[in-house]
């Protein structure tokens, strides 16, 4: 027998399977890693997560694995030829948004040092216990989500409203919404 997973994860895709069972709602503390996150949430922005989850190893690659500093210092010409690059959502916006969010990651850190804890502080330092309303009507965002969003746009971030802040904020594990039946629900 099939193990009980969230409803949203398509059984038929083993690397969203694998994405739920391994990553989605653990708590990460990697600094590259949330980056990475924030940046790919914002990509998937309009778009379905399937869409960049088949892209993410690409995204990797050519982002130069989500190094903040060699992100930021991405030449416009460098961002100009990923707009020829299928591999990678080409909207300019969203590509030029990953050099803005690593420059704006490092302005960050420069003014509040630790910027792991203090993107963890929006939730008390602490993974929080959502019940979602229901897998078929979940929770979109929540006042943690919106108080990171106003912050992150307030420090120069691109793509980081509230609902892909607590797109984000799900996937790192910083609130816990999996189902009360999933596999994945005590583990997080």
């Amino acid at each position: 027998m099939e193990p009980k997973r969230c409803l949203w994860v398509p059984l038929d895709k083993p690397l969203y399977v694998e994405y739920h069972d391994t990553e989605w709602g653990v708590p990460c503390h990697d600094e590259r890693t949330l980056f990475e996150m924030i940046c790919l949430e914002g990509a998937q922005a309009g778009l379905s997560w399937w869409t960049v989850l088949q892209k993410r190893e690409h995204y990797r690659k050519v982002f130069h694995q989500f190094d903040i500093a060699k992100v930021a210092k991405m030449t416009d010409a460098a961002l100009e030829k990923l707009l020829l690059d299928p591999g990678i959502i080409r909207h300019r916006g969203k590509i030029e948004g990953f050099r803005q969010n690593a420059r704006a990651w490092i302005a960050l850190r420069e003014k509040e040092g630790d910027v792991v804890k203090w993107l963890w502080s929006f939730v008390g330092g602490k993974p929080q216990d959502h019940k979602t309303r229901s897998q078929e009507n979940p929770n979109t965002t929540s006042l943690e989500s919106d108080a990171l969003s106003k912050a992150l746009r307030k420090a120069g971030f691109n793509f980081v409203g509230s609902t892909t802040m607590y797109a984000f904020m799900q996937a790192v594990g910083m609130v816990n919404d999996h189902a009360a039946n999933c596999l994945c629900r005590k583990r997080s």
